[in-house]
């Protein structure tokens, strides 16, 4: 009897003493649960899609120019006006063109002088000869008759050059379209006296533009020759124009950390006016296997973007790059892949190494 109650006490005096080291391990667990921060979690889905950069230019005219006086001389006429449609080689001004005529048929008359003198020359050469041959002629008449034939051959060479120049010229009073182009400016007006360089009419082809762009350096590897840019401009909000990627930039600006890149677009119809603004996109890959997140999930402050990833209960922020908005997700460009899981709501109160678990029914009716 004795025994059996001195056992009784030796077993509740053990059960006293192991009763405070387990108690404190169960309050302590049952405390990280209730500091855990609670939070709906949902996978990164892959979709397909065409992936896309979000670009902003300006339409500018393939060729432009600045059409200015090659002769010196009063306008005579412009044939020309402000908005007119130009073919190439179209006749749009004269510049003093009786001058340059008379000067041409000047030359083309001294020109013929000079060649019949040269083949009186010629003659008195072959001539010169025959009577050396027979001792008649001596070797200085020989010699200058040579001389004379050089002098007349010589002659002839540079009056086909004055020639040349006086018909180029008169060419040049004759103001031509160098392309098919339309007039933006007509600049001189007939009797205006014109210093050669002066400018007459600054043209544009608007048949053919060119949508030029930057694009952040990062995606430099990325945009190649031949790719669709689609775009829109404010005068036809609800019409998508495009292009062809032509030209890319061989430097990236050391300011703006972006490289030029251009599209060459047809605009037969002449809708699109050149230097319009234009909105658009450039079609880096079609049917790209992308990421894709609920837009709750993404976080925006202070111009970060960020989303937090759950990784063994433990809340990661993830800083990514942002695509498209499509059915109400969001599509992750960079910093996300396949498999992982993020955090949907709770995302006020979550930080980098935050501990997290899955939110209930009863935190649901707390909130």
């Amino acid at each position: 009897m004795r025994l059996a109650r001195l056992a009784f006490i030796l077993s509740c005096g053990l059960l006293a003493a192991l009763l405070p080291s387990c108690a404190p391990r169960e309050s302590k667990a049952r405390q990280q649960t209730t500091d855990a921060i609670p939070v709906s979690v949902q996978s990164v889905q892959m979709l397909k899609v065409d992936r896309t950069l979000p670009v902003v230019g300006t339409l500018f005219p393939k060729d432009e120019a600045t059409l200015g006086a090659e002769v010196e001389g009063k306008v005579e006429a412009t044939m020309a006006e402000f908005g007119d449609r130009l073919t190439n080689r179209q006749l749009i001004a004269q510049i003093d063109t009786t001058t340059y005529e008379a000067l041409a048929r000047q030359a083309s008359a001294n020109l013929a002088r000079v060649k019949a003198t040269s083949a009186n020359t010629e003659q008195n050469l072959k001539r010169t000869r025959e009577l050396n041959k027979s001792a008649i002629a001596s070797i200085s008449d020989l010699d200058g008759a040579v001389a004379t034939a050089a002098q007349a051959t010589a002659d002839v060479k540079a009056a086909e050059a004055a020639e040349a120049i006086a018909r180029l010229n008169l060419e040049r009073s004759r103001v031509r379209a160098p392309f098919d182009a339309a007039v933006a400016e007509r600049i001189a007006s007939a009797g205006d006296f014109m210093k050669v360089g002066a400018p007459l009419f600054r043209i544009v082809n608007d048949g053919v533009l060119k949508y030029i762009v930057q694009a952040p350096e990062r995606y430099a590897g990325q945009v190649h020759k031949q790719q669709l840019v689609r775009f829109t401009v404010d005068a036809f909000p609800e019409e998508e124009f495009e292009g062809r990627v032509y030209l890319i930039s061989p430097a990236v600006n050391t300011t703006t950390r972006g490289f030029a890149f251009g599209a060459l677009v047809h605009n037969s119809e002449r809708k699109l006016k050149a230097n319009s603004f234009a909105r658009g996109e450039l079609f880096l890959q079609n049917d790209a296997s992308m990421p894709f997140v609920p837009l709750d999930c993404v976080v925006n402050f202070a111009g970060v973007t960020k989303v937090f990833v759950i990784d063994n209960g433990v809340a990661r922020a993830r800083i990514v790059q942002t695509g498209r908005v499509r059915d109400g997700l969001q599509e992750i460009s960079s910093g996300l892949k396949e498999g992982e899981t993020v955090a949907v709501s709770g995302q006020s109160k979550l930080f980098d190494g935050a501990k997290v678990r899955l939110k209930s029914s009863g935190d649901a009716k707390s909130t």
